[in-house]
């Protein structure tokens, strides 16, 4: 490791090389470089850490969720990690799909006696809730996600901007004769931006198309969680006043 990095440091290193040998413009294009890969990182990591901490999440509440008693799971706190607290989308939904169901039961009770169950319409407004649930959730995730594509896109256009550059300058070297090292400075610029180009870019494409894929499983996997919570409350509560019917002719 400290081999690697003393090659990777050392003027002999080719990038090094070319960055010390190029000129003001050619030095701004290397820290364009270094800074979307970067910020790519930054954003690449931080999602993939998000992303593994909703599947922990949601797998420890889906073991505590019971479609016998959708309504009984009683409300926590939500879990704090080292620095910020850990997403538990699910857990979000259910909290807010809880609250709604328990104060509409509590109003047809009051307005409508004897009849606890849901509506019609109180039905088709908890299947929207959790819609727009899912909705926020998915939005928390894709928040900055965009800086990936765009620095997919945009890491090799300032890539072969140095090389345009570099091979600009190259043949500006040739025609004013003032000898090869200019030229080889050219050059070597050319082909390190376009490589540097490429090394930013290829992660953060793979990266991208990572987390938009688990995205879209995790949307699935929502939007299956969503369905079974509200077949099973209005199931439950069908079977609960059936029971109190069946007992009051007994």
């Amino acid at each position: 490791m400290v081999y690697l990095g003393s090659m990777l440091l050392c003027t002999g290193n080719p990038f090094i090389s070319a960055y010390l040998q190029s000129d003001w413009f050619g030095k701004g294009v290397f820290w364009a470089l270094l800074l979307l890969s970067v910020v790519s990182w930054i954003v690449l990591i931080q999602k993939i850490w998000m992303l593994f901490c909703v599947r922990k999440s949601s797998a420890a509440f889906s073991a505590l969720f019971s479609e016998k008693d959708p309504l009984g799971l009683q409300f926590s706190k939500s879990i704090k990690g080292y620095f910020f607290e850990l997403p538990n989308p699910l857990f979000d939904m259910y909290k807010t799909f809880k609250s709604k169901a328990l104060a509409m039961i509590h109003r047809n009770h009051l307005y409508v006696p004897g009849n606890t169950l849901f509506s019609s319409d109180d039905l088709d407004l908890l299947s929207s809730e959790l819609e727009i649930s899912t909705l926020m959730q998915i939005k928390k995730f894709e928040k900055h996600l965009f800086v990936l594509s765009t620095v997919v896109t945009l890491g090799p256009f300032v890539g072969l901007l140095g090389t345009v550059w570099g091979i600009l300058v190259s043949f500006s070297q040739m025609q004013g004769r003032s000898g090869g090292d200019g030229m080889l400075a050219g050059l070597s610029l050319a082909l390190a931006t376009t490589v540097l180009g490429l090394v930013v870019a290829i992660p953060a494409i793979i990266g991208h198309n990572y987390l938009k894929n688990a995205l879209r499983e995790f949307r699935c996997d929502m939007g299956d969680f969503a369905h079974t919570l509200l077949s099973s409350t209005e199931l439950s509560l069908k079977e609960g006043e059936h029971a109190k019917k069946t007992a009051s002719l007994l």
